[in-house]
């Protein structure tokens, strides 16, 4: 197989697997709250990346690590995965996952929204237009097609899945001028957010009363959509001739998402929610095409 074939491979299973995270979420939901949840999917996930990294012959780098990056790590592991997700599991937990899935797509606009004051990067015509197109589309989800009547089906749950977008923007935007091995960064953001969960599943639920099933749901959210994908995805970027040629695979994800949500999850999805999809999705690329 040729190195391009190697990296539409890689991509592929990587949208793959993000596609049943959202499924994956919601199935998991049923039997655990979204605070255990965060518990055992980020405990799964370190370790997950530990042996990733041990597999990679890098546990060596982290006894070269400094006071500074050590702080890092832990305002980054604050953000991601602990702020992110228990947030993000919130919503989930709320909202149907047809309309947590999409809303939390509008994470490339609220980056390039919040670009412009923390980076310093110009705003375009172009950018104005991607963000009236997606936010359109976060319109139809939230109001279930009454756009008129702004009759919002759940504004806290849709609130709390657009906030998550903040977080995941902020984070990325904090990590452009980071020139650590992208796998050891990851693992020390989750090792840092497990000392965060942890004891806050002490105080506010309880980690010892998961469920078998919850257990399950947990460990696959912490291998699939915070472990081994990440890895899958940086292998299929450094394997393509050019980014775009398997960046593009992403936008198959979230309508991928909604099958597996009809078929594993058994929610009926609304015509309203691929309509809203599709213009978060066009938004997004009209946002691409604005910064390429």
């Amino acid at each position: 197989m040729d190195t391009q074939r190697t990296a539409y491979a890689y991509g592929l299973a990587t949208v793959l697997l993000w596609s049943t995270v959202a499924s994956a979420f919601k199935i998991s939901l049923r039997h655990v709250d979204h605070v255990q949840l965060l518990c055992v999917s980020t405990l799964v996930s370190t370790l997950t990346l530990f042996a990733v990294l041990a597999a990679q012959g890098k546990l060596g780098f982290l006894r070269t690590l400094s006071g500074r990056d050590l702080w890092r790590s832990a305002l980054l592991g604050l953000l991601n995965p602990f702020l992110y997700y228990l947030i993000l599991f919130k919503a989930y937990d709320l909202l149907p996952a047809q309309e947590a899935q999409p809303l939390n797509y509008t994470w490339a606009i609220t980056l390039a929204l919040l670009s412009i004051p923390l980076l310093g990067q110009r705003i375009t015509g172009r950018d104005f237009l991607a963000m009236g197109v997606s936010y359109l589309g976060v319109l139809t989800i939230c109001t279930r097609g009454d756009i008129l009547g702004l009759s919002f089906a759940d504004p806290f749950g849709a609130g709390l899945a657009l906030g998550s977008t903040v977080i995941w923007a902020l984070y990325w935007i904090f990590n452009t001028r980071d020139e650590m091995d992208p796998v050891l960064r990851l693992f020390l953001n989750f090792a840092f957010g497990c000392l965060y969960i942890i004891p806050v599943t002490f105080l506010v639920s309880d980690p010892l009363a998961v469920s078998l099933p919850g257990l399950l749901g947990a460990a696959y959210v912490g291998v699939f959509e915070m472990g081994i994908t990440f890895i899958f995805w940086l292998k299929a970027l450094k394997l393509s001739r050019t980014t775009a040629q398997v960046g593009n695979l992403i936008y198959f994800s979230p309508f991928l998402s909604l099958i597996f949500i009809r078929v594993f999850v058994g929610e009926e999805i609304l015509t309203s929610t691929i309509a809203g999809l599709v213009l978060i999705i066009l938004g997004n690329v009209i946002q691409k095409r604005s910064g390429a």
